[in-house]
């Protein structure tokens, strides 16, 4: 059994992350590379991670035209990455060339898509165009992304009991917006406890700042898996 945290390395270089990553062990957790480290630091960052031994999830949530994001999933896989996502309403047809891109890959990512961003909430969804409640557009895209033979979503610990009854055991539901108890909740606005999140079945949290800005990292990954059942 491996761990079922993700840490988020919410740093502007390399060297701020990799002094983070240096007294952590591969078994403890996975680590997300976002946007804004991918950038500073560049695809050789992230080869030096998964040269040390740890499962990445490389989040760039690609979303273009199905040739543009197939092109871009087929290098993201070339780097070794344990995980890739791309952005649900892109669509099917830009799901399934993302999906097809990665068939001739030795040990290909998990490819999973971004459905509403955790950050979002009701008013904020309504104003891009979408009238329907967070949790139904979620549920609406997972669906087009299980039936797009995608391994799963990323979504908000709250609609995971929906989707795990919905899409079975084996869709991976990735979950941001994981805050330990008591913890700040940050620019995130639809929460949940490591606890809340396992009774829900998420597959999957990713944390970042309650972890990376703790005084005592270590003890709040070991609590975190704790509370994981890991």
């Amino acid at each position: 059994m491996s761990s079922r945290l993700i840490i988020a390395l919410d740093f502007g270089t390399a060297e701020q992350a990799l002094a983070f990553v240096e007294p952590l062990a591969p078994a403890q957790c996975k680590l997300k590379v976002g946007f804004e480290l991918f950038v500073a630091a560049g695809p050789e960052f992230v080869r030096q991670l998964v040269q040390r031994g740890f499962d990445v999830f490389l989040d760039l949530k690609f979303h273009d035209i199905p040739n543009t994001v197939a092109s871009a999933c087929k290098a993201a896989a070339g780097l070794g990455v344990w995980m890739i996502n791309v952005h649900a309403v892109g669509g099917a047809k830009m799901m399934a060339a993302a999906r097809e891109a990665l068939q001739d890959v030795a040990n290909p990512p998990k490819l999973i898509a971004v459905t509403v961003l955790t950050s979002m909430d009701k008013a904020q969804l309504q104003s891009t165009g979408v009238a329907a409640e967070p949790m139904q557009q979620v549920q609406h895209l997972a669906q087009l992304a299980a039936s797009s033979g995608l391994d799963g979503v990323v979504c908000s610990a709250q609609e995971a009991a929906m989707l795990r009854a919905a899409l079975g055991q084996d869709f991976l539901l990735v979950t941001p917006g994981i805050r330990p108890a008591g913890s700040d909740q940050g620019d995130q606005s639809r929460v949940m406890t490591p606890v809340q999140a396992r009774e829900a079945g998420v597959s999957y949290v990713v944390v970042g700042r309650p972890i990376t800005q703790a005084p005592n990292p270590l003890a709040v990954i070991a609590q975190i898996n704790a509370n994981l059942g890991f």
